[in-house]
């Protein structure tokens, strides 16, 4: 789809059907369009086994980088279900985030899970102090376990959950 020759092309945000994140970003790649599925390697566990998996930091959604010439070719591909729009227009992402997502995930790579215990709370508005992301606020949604919680940033208008590690996050005094 996209022909290499495209400068105006921006990064868009597309949601896409719940489980069916990597198989989306795949057909979109087979088509043509340049495409980025945040990953995260995790450890899984089973009743009777442990496994390392790789997951979407963003449940359901892929960022697609095009002009939007190819806007409804993107949008009929297998999973899609539409694009992140305000006033029913697409809202292109500034390719910085993109840069700090890529960035973030690098660092989650190289340093690992550290067990951090806290004092954390549902609801909190928190800052990210580490990393690429350093400064990004958002609202601290879930605690998953002594590693991970989830926080809600706000992203091309839009509140988008990332699971982030306790350690990098502090809490937002009043």
């Amino acid at each position: 789809m996209d022909d290499g020759k495209n400068i105006t092309a921006k990064w868009y945000a597309v949601y896409v059907k719940s489980r069916f994140e990597k198989k989306s970003a795949w057909l979109l790649e087979r088509d043509g369009v340049e495409v980025y599925l945040p990953l995260i390697k995790r450890i899984k566990q089973w009743s009777d086994r442990r496994k390392e998996v790789e997951e979407p930091l963003f449940k359901s959604y892929v960022f697609v980088h095009t002009d939007l010439r190819n806007y409804y070719e993107i949008l009929n591909s297998p999973g899609v279900v539409k694009f992140i729009c305000f006033e029913g227009k697409p809202v292109d992402m500034p390719d910085n985030q993109i840069v700090a997502i890529k960035e973030y995930v690098g660092q989650v790579e190289h340093e690992g899970e550290v067990a951090v215990p806290s004092d954390f709370h549902e609801g909190q508005l928190v800052t990210i102090k580490y990393g690429s992301m350093k400064g990004l606020q958002g609202h601290l949604t879930e605690i998953l376990g002594n590693h991970y919680v989830v926080v809600d940033i706000e992203i091309v208008g839009n509140s988008l959950p990332m699971k982030i590690s306790k350690s990098m996050i502090e809490a937002v005094s009043d």
